[in-house]
């Protein structure tokens, strides 16, 4: 599962409107496939890594950072993907709390007769995932306050040059913050005197 949330980092960013997912499919304690959701969201994690795998998915254990889907929308349910792949359990990090899902894929896997267990390394999966099940669940977007300051509580030089005032690893940490939220906002007066690009970059 820690491969499979590492995984799903590598989408992070570039997922929307979907969840950035990892993926991975483990048989005779070999990987045989692994995944994570491409850009916009398609395809998903599961089918990346069953193409991986191939046949050989049949009899298989699936680690997967959220709950495969249920429904149709750009793409076919992971959820019949894996029953179709004949694969034997599926490892879901936490459940999907999109209403569409919200618990079918799992009971869609276990009636087609596949072992499913929750929980492993949730914690982690939620937060990887925080964004999209705050949207899904109170409708509301993540926000992230930040703010960088120096020691006596200044966010400029005395004469308004703007300067680094964070080393290179927190602006990775922020780079990192940037990369799972779909906006970043700038008072007025940061934005006539910097310019800035707002990216991500660095990581």
């Amino acid at each position: 599962m820690a491969l499979a949330l590492t995984l799903g980092r590598r989408g992070q960013g570039a997922t929307w409107p979907n969840p950035a997912v990892g993926c991975v499919i483990v048989k005779n304690n070999r990987i045989i496939g692994r995944g994570w959701t491409q850009p916009s969201g398609r395809p998903h994690a599961e089918t990346v890594a069953l193409a991986q795998a191939g046949a050989q998915a049949a009899g298989a254990d699936v680690f997967v950072t959220l709950e495969p889907c249920a429904h149709h929308g750009k793409t076919p349910p992971c959820s019949q993907a894996l029953i179709d792949a004949g694969v034997a359990r599926v490892v879901m990090a936490i459940p999907d709390s999109d209403p569409r899902v919200d618990g079918l894929g799992a009971q869609m896997l276990r009636a087609a007769g596949i072992t499913v267990e929750t929980g492993l390394l949730g914690d982690e999966a939620f937060n990887d995932h925080d964004g999209f099940l705050r949207r899904t669940i109170t409708g509301r977007p993540m926000v992230t306050l930040k703010i960088a300051s120096s020691f006596d509580g200044r966010i400029a030089t005395g004469t308004g040059e703007s300067q680094w005032i964070t080393d290179s690893p927190a602006r990775r940490v922020v780079h990192a913050m940037r990369a799972r939220h779909d906006g970043v906002m700038v008072g007025g007066g940061t934005a006539r005197a910097d310019d800035p690009s707002l990216t991500v970059r660095d990581l």
